[in-house]
């Protein structure tokens, strides 16, 4: 802010009576730098002197500046780092390392001046109650870990573009499955509903793969089902334009913030379980928008109520047993009990889980598998006939998974060493066999105990080191026996007659 001309004849007239700058400077409201800047200059603002409109030294790249600003007329996309290689490539020993900044300076300052026109951002008046923006983001950097084991994950992440009120889900993947409990989770923290919901263009989530005739991506069913139920006007941003999505875009920053900031306070990252690490985020959402309560209120006051019932957290499907005792559940295999081959199992896809039904029985529950062609097979659908087919054992195609732990895969290749091929097949199959028809932690001990000692474990000795409990009848006290009793039952009493 300038100084206003009375204030420098104050310090003039005070100075020339005083000959005291402090004094003066006092007289005048003014600090005693800048008092001491306007007796030097011997007037106030209007006799500072204007932008210095020559060089202090010269310019270095002046020799070959037309060479790189035809470049940069070429392509203008070009960097400096790169556009400072090039010269120091075509120039050697000319150029510096240490001149690379000024050269930055340079080239920014030929933007500025030639450069094409940049794009211009429009700042957004937010109304209350309208947009809920969701995206998917990775906390994989913040280092989380469960029980000790690295856990990898996303989050889907709500904020009301308003307000910046937010709800993040802990998800494994930007799944339809994920979203809905994502988008459901936030809705029901709210308790109300806004009027649109936006979106990036997330195919597996939200669009049919392919163009419309019209050349637009169009929203899935299931998508369509979700929006319609809470009422919610569905609407993306374009593509390649993620600041369009800027609210949740910032809010994702400033949540990893928070987090590393109160993972830096608990002092480490590991939590006992799932279900503890969700309740550390859930706090940390509920501190942050304590502080959102004021807008927050204003959006809740124009939103329209929560319906009364939510949709299923999962995708219905149906699906049939192949010969080899397995399905095929969104591009990953999973394995059954062999008496389902050849008939139809309905399907429940849960972002953690996969549940598997037969005209409305459940048969059984398996984590889900993430990406494609990956596969879970339990051996215990399929040990029965392998040991009937042990040759069939050396190609398996999920050979890998018939290997419970590393104490079986140490079974396997040591008695591969101890003699032949198939004989190694069959010997640890009836092994494997022997754990699903009884415990398989205790044969897993076994087989601890037989490498211990250096023995081959063969079923025999899995046996000896690991018998089977035998079976005792439980202890039952004797029955008193009271022959009263009888004569009452002989004579009726008990029933009136």
């Amino acid at each position: 802010m300038l100084t206003p001309d009375w204030k420098v004849r104050t310090l003039m007239e005070a100075y020339q009576a005083t000959q005291q700058l402090g004094r003066a400077a006092r007289a005048a409201g003014l600090d005693v730098k800048t008092a001491r800047q306007y007796l030097r200059r011997g007037g106030g603002p209007a006799a500072a002197p204007g932008p210095r409109a020559w060089r202090t030294r010269p310019d270095p790249f002046a020799a070959h500046w037309a060479a790189v600003a035809a470049r940069l007329q070429q392509a203008p996309e070009l960097q400096g780092q790169a556009l400072f290689d090039w010269l120091c490539g075509q120039y050697p020993g000319v150029y510096q390392a240490g001149q690379l900044r000024t050269f930055q300076r340079h080239v920014r300052q030929w933007r500025a001046l030639h450069g094409p026109p940049r794009e211009v951002f429009f700042p957004q008046a937010h109304r209350p109650g309208v947009r809920l923006e969701t995206d998917f983001t990775t906390l994989t950097p913040l280092a989380i870990t469960i029980a000790g084991a690295p856990f990898a994950h996303l989050l889907c992440h709500c904020v009301l573009a308003y307000s910046n009120w937010e709800w993040a889900t802990v998800c494994h993947s930007e799944s339809l499955a994920a979203l809905r409990r994502g988008l459901q989770a936030a809705l029901q923290h709210l308790g109300r509903v806004p009027q649109e919901h936006w979106t990036d263009h997330s195919t597996a989530a939200t669009h049919t793969l392919g163009r419309g005739a019209d050349g637009a991506w169009a929203f899935n069913r299931a998508y369509r089902e979700l929006v319609e139920h809470y009422g919610l006007t569905p609407r993306t941003i374009q593509v390649a334009a993620p600041h369009e999505d800027g609210d949740v875009e910032s809010a994702h920053g400033a949540l990893k913030g928070r987090l590393e900031q109160q993972l830096l306070l608990r002092g480490h990252r590991d939590f006992a379980t799932g279900a503890a690490y969700e309740d550390f985020l859930g706090g940390v959402l509920l501190r942050a928008n304590q502080a959102r309560q004021d807008r927050l209120a204003a959006e809740l006051a124009v939103m329209r109520p929560l319906p009364a019932t939510a949709l299923p957290e999962y995708v219905t499907t149906t699906v049939r047993v192949n010969a080899w005792s397995t399905v095929q559940v969104a591009r990953n295999t999973y394995s059954v009990p062999s008496r389902l081959i050849g008939e139809v199992l309905t399907v429940r896809l849960y972002e953690e889980r996969v549940e598997f039904s037969y005209h409305g029985v459940p048969q059984l529950t398996a984590s889900r598998q993430r990406g494609a062609r990956a596969h879970a097979i339990n051996y215990r659908h399929v040990i029965g006939w392998l040991v009937r087919k042990p040759g069939a054992f050396a190609q398996y195609r999920f050979r890998a998974d018939l290997f419970p732990s590393a104490a079986f895969r140490w079974a396997y290749d040591r008695l591969r060493e101890s003699g032949a091929a198939a004989g190694a097949d069959r010997e640890y199959l009836r092994v494997l066999n022997h754990a699903a028809l009884t415990l398989e932690s205790r044969v897993e001990q076994a087989l601890l105990t037989l490498r211990a000692r250096g023995a081959v474990p063969r079923l025999a000795a899995v046996l000896a080191a690991a018998p089977d409990p035998a079976a005792a009848p439980p202890a039952l006290a004797p029955l008193p026996v009271n022959l009263r009793e009888y004569n009452t039952l002989l004579t009726g009493a008990e029933v009136g007659a």
